[in-house]
């Protein structure tokens, strides 16, 4: 039995259509559900757009079944994810997450459900991450850490009990444990600033509370040094991400084993890999140098 596929959508038609098409590249799709969220338009601008992803997903094949869930009212991302996992995670036991803004390697859907056979029952580990963005040599093909990425993710039932909603409690425990600069990796990138913002409503991230959650009662994720994912939202036609190639990620193309890791314990060399990650892309005048390139090009944005 393969874990049910969630895949979340709005108004980007193609693409929709091209993680659909590398999910059909994989060998497992064609066993494995796929539960498509659609969301409405938000503005009477989207409303085409919206009308073209949904013409488009209401075709797809190439699995054992295809779910369309078409929401009548525009739920935002972060309502669509939560409401989507809860429900197929309680009736389902695991699943596998997607947005449409992602491209997934062949061997993704075997990498991601040999992984949660293998750690089906390690209360240490609650999320599958298949996305690296570090592409640093130094990694090993997998690896534990104390964070979690949303680019091609999995969890199960067990886990996602969990998921605390509320980001003030989330924020309150933090800083009563005095974990804000680890959350933070060491301070190299503003995810303590990132859960204020949400909720101060500036974003309404699921993710940051999905993070903070797993990352204050110390469960942790099996991460990748090989990229089965690659998002391909940073060309501005998404609502939460912003342009650049700052975290592009090259797939790797062959199968990546799931081996089990003794002792289940954080990987402070990959934490290593990451602090110097987010120290060397998002220092001051890395911005900076960003900011004066994106301007060159004619992208006046924030």
């Amino acid at each position: 039995m393969y874990a049910p596929i969630l895949l979340f959508v709005y108004n980007r038609p193609e693409h929709t259509r091209r993680v659909i098409e590398s999910l059909k590249a994989n060998a497992e799709a064609a066993d494995s559900e796929l539960f498509i969220y659609a969301d409405q338009a938000r503005s009477e601008t989207d409303i085409q757009q919206v009308s073209e992803v949904r013409r488009l997903i209401r075709s797809t094949d190439g699995f054992k079944q295809v779910t369309v869930i078409e929401r009548e009212k525009n739920w935002g991302l972060a309502r669509n994810v939560i409401d989507g996992v809860t429900t197929q995670v309680n009736a389902h036991g695991r699943v596998i997450v997607l947005e449409d803004d992602l491209v997934v390697a062949p061997h993704f859907l075997r990498f991601m459900n040999d992984a949660l056979e293998m750690y089906k029952n390690e209360e240490k580990v609650g999320h599958i991450q298949a996305c690296d963005f570090t592409k640093d040599p130094s990694l090993p093909d997998t690896f534990l850490i104390r964070w979690t990425g949303s680019w091609g993710w999995a969890t199960w039932e067990r886990a996602w009990k969990h998921f605390n909603p509320d980001g003030k409690e989330l924020l309150s425990r933090l800083e009563e444990r005095h974990l804000t600069r680890y959350f933070d990796f060491n301070g190299n990138y503003p995810f303590t600033r990132m859960l204020r913002r949400q909720i101060a409503g500036k974003n309404n991230s699921w993710a940051i509370r999905w993070n903070a959650s797993l990352f204050l009662d110390g469960i942790l994720s099996l991460n990748v040094g090989k990229s089965l994912v690659q998002n391909t939202g940073f060309d501005g036609s998404g609502t939460n991400c912003g342009g650049g190639g700052l975290y592009a990620s090259d797939l790797w193309m062959n199968p990546l084993p799931v081996s089990p890791i003794s002792p289940v314990e954080e990987n402070k060399e990959a934490r290593k890999v990451f602090e110097r990650y987010y120290r060397r892309t998002n220092c001051f005048w890395a911005k900076a140098i960003r900011r004066i390139r994106r301007t060159l090009k004619g992208d006046f944005g924030a």
